[in-house]
């Protein structure tokens, strides 16, 4: 029969030594049931085997055979194959035969003379249970995998790259968690933005107070955190409530911590640890209920390994790691948030919604926005700001765009050493070669605008034009 003609689409696996008694089975379950995926096994000793290949959902198992009984199979089925059910059948109406099967993980239990009809049903009833159960596996799997219980919390976060959904996903499953979430990222990937989702999926309804720790010393530190009671110090006038008593049962967010001095670190530590801290000042400890998210461009690792980052803090902060990739690894974003931008700078600066010329999302697509989003948020305002005509002008990106000379390129740091543009073991190519292949190159990145090529270049257009036409007519 073909395949996929078969149900269900697991197999029902029939174990019994009576030849008579599995043929008839097998001809009532595809008769009253329409259940045509059988297997028939009449030597119990192969039964372990089969299922090990795979593919069984539901055995009905015969308690008395030789070789090894149904007993003794049963509790090797249930362990190894947790996922399949166990229909025990039996030629003896034993009730405390059927108890002990149930204990030891049967599904059902029937027996073969008088309940025919009832083990028909039994049978399609523990299809329909394994079938549900399959269906909640791959529902819960589609869940994880593809979709959001809570898309609401990251509508501010423009995006349809595979990563961040990736990253979204990450964040509802930890939103319950009480340990403190550590966001890392190149400056202007939107830390806060993950961090608001975060507050948001946590601690909705709940105070979000968010700080840049950037800059302050211990003292400042402390007293910001902690706050201070009246005459705590010289010009402490006033009760001061600190920050975490402001975030109590919601949000403290504190941006780039890897900025903080030594002496803060300790401090906050030791608030992650022990719960509680003492405003300047007071002697009376409180209660720390604000839920810690920390952010920071910095390389924490790295900055361990320098002697400028305590171990203890890191692994403290990184129970919850989200890391955001920069745009440049988030090019298919570019569109989004471009037209995004576009719509908030017109309604901010009053002005109607301009039209983009195409070559300008080639241009941004290969852009390094060292920046990132930041970057383009700004170019985009500044374009905005002096935008007069229908089209919009490429003028004010392309400015920005040439103050980022390939001298002035960010060079990621590695300890590794890079890898040679040639084989060191190859001649070198002659020079015709590697500029025809760059131009190829810089033409296929420009879309064939020899315009766009020549800046990727640095030549002129008309220079590339020139080079176009003697590549055409050696070819």
């Amino acid at each position: 029969m073909n395949k996929e003609t078969l149900y269900p689409s697991f197999s029902v696996l029939l174990v019994d030594d009576e030849e008579a008694w599995l043929r008839t089975v097998h001809m009532n379950l595809a008769m009253s049931g329409g259940i045509n995926n059988v297997i028939r096994c009449q030597d119990s000793r192969q039964a372990m085997g089969i299922l090990a290949k795979g593919g069984v959902g539901l055995v009905l198992l015969d308690l008395n055979m030789p070789h090894i009984s149904g007993e003794k199979l049963l509790p090797g089925i249930v362990e190894e194959y947790p996922d399949v059910a166990v229909i025990v059948v039996s030629g003896l109406n034993q009730i405390d035969t059927a108890v002990s099967c149930m204990k030891q993980g049967a599904f059902d239990f029937f027996v073969k003379t008088v309940e025919e009809e009832r083990l028909i049903k039994g049978v399609q009833r523990g299809i329909h249970m394994i079938e549900l159960q399959r269906e909640n596996t791959e529902l819960k799997n589609r869940f994880f995998n593809d979709k959001l219980e809570h898309p609401e919390a990251f509508s501010k976060i423009v995006t349809c790259n595979k990563a961040m959904r990736s990253i979204f996903q990450y964040i509802e499953s930890v939103s319950q968690s009480t340990q403190p979430v550590l966001i890392t990222g190149e400056s202007g990937v939107g830390k806060e933005l993950i961090a608001k989702a975060v507050h948001v999926l946590s601690r909705k309804g709940k105070p979000m107070v968010s700080v840049n720790v950037a800059g302050l010393d211990d003292n400042v530190f402390s007293d910001t955190l902690f706050g201070h009671t009246k005459g705590a110090f010289t010009g402490a006038e006033a009760l001061r409530k600190g920050i975490i008593t402001q975030a109590d049962d919601g949000t403290l967010f504190l941006d780039e911590i890897g900025d903080l001095t030594i002496a803060s670190q300790v401090k906050l530590l030791r608030l992650l640890q022990e719960g509680e801290y003492f405003p300047l000042g007071s002697d009376t400890p409180k209660r720390m209920s604000a839920h810690i998210v920390v952010a920071t461009h910095h390389d924490l690792m790295g900055m361990q390994a320098a002697g400028q980052f305590r171990k203890d803090l890191y692994y403290r902060l990184c129970a919850h790691h989200i890391h955001i990739p920069p745009l440049r690894e988030r090019k298919e974003d570019i569109p989004l948030l471009l037209d995004f931008f576009l719509e908030e700078a017109a309604q901010v600066l009053s002005k109607k919604k301009p039209t983009v010329p195409k070559e300008l999302l080639i241009l941004l697509n290969n852009h390094p926005f060292p920046g990132n989003i930041r970057e383009l948020k700004s170019m985009v305002y500044d374009a905005m700001s002096q935008h007069k005509n229908k089209m919009l002008s490429m003028n004010v990106f392309k400015r920005a765009m040439d103050k980022l000379s390939p001298q002035k390129m960010p060079v990621a740091s590695s300890t590794a050493e890079e890898p040679p543009v040639f084989n060191p073991n190859e001649p070198l190519p002659p020079l015709h070669d590697i500029s025809r292949l760059l131009v190829m190159e810089a033409m296929r990145r420009a879309a064939d605008n020899q315009s766009i090529a020549a800046r990727f270049l640095g030549i002129s257009q008309p220079a590339l034009s020139k080079r176009l036409k003697k590549m055409n007519e050696a070819s």
